[in-house]
């Protein structure tokens, strides 16, 4: 009986002292173990006053989501050779894991599709308005598979890509 007695008596005493060590290294290193952070407690400081004009009220995706889409236009024209390859690499970088490299719908991702990626050469795609083309890519198809890419693609990269994509023409 004595034994156990001074077993658990040990046990009591290492565990004391082991969560008296651990309470003073949180309470006295700078790095604890994340108890408290300031990212944790935001609330606590007051929220900074927004500076005038950084609310855009003639331009912006705002605008852009509810302007008529089959009026909508870039601010720079689609035509210019740089534009377009600037587009194409943008298409590499954010599209062709869908669409595929033959623009089909045979990407490495779009290929598990069911149904399957537009094919962007197909009549559709190649005569849909640019503005129109604009907005599925940026706020997705309604019961589709196209993603909106509003958050991920800049506007005016969108803006490449549609160029980029209107230079393929229709598939024969």
């Amino acid at each position: 009986m004595v034994r156990i007695l001074c077993a658990v008596a040990i046990v009591t005493i290492i565990g004391l002292a082991a969560f008296g060590a651990i309470t003073l290294y949180d309470e006295t290193m700078q790095v604890g173990r994340m108890w408290e952070t300031p990212a944790i407690r935001p609330h606590e400081e007051p929220l900074p006053v927004m500076a005038g004009g950084s609310v855009p009220y003639s331009d912006g995706e705002i605008f852009l989501r509810t302007a008529d889409p089959d009026t909508l236009k870039p601010a720079f024209g689609l035509d210019d050779a740089q534009t377009i390859a600037q587009g194409k690499l943008n298409y590499r970088y954010f599209c062709i894991h869908c669409h595929g490299p033959n623009y089909d719908g045979y990407g490495t991702v779009g290929q598990s599709f069911a149904p399957k990626p537009g094919d962007l050469r197909s009549a559709r795609v190649q005569t849909l308005p640019i503005g129109r083309l604009f907005h599925e890519i940026s706020y997705g198809i309604p019961n589709g598979r196209q993603p909106a890419l509003a958050t991920t693609i800049a506007i005016d990269d969108r803006w490449r890509i549609i160029a980029y994509i209107k230079t393929l023409g229709v598939r024969p």
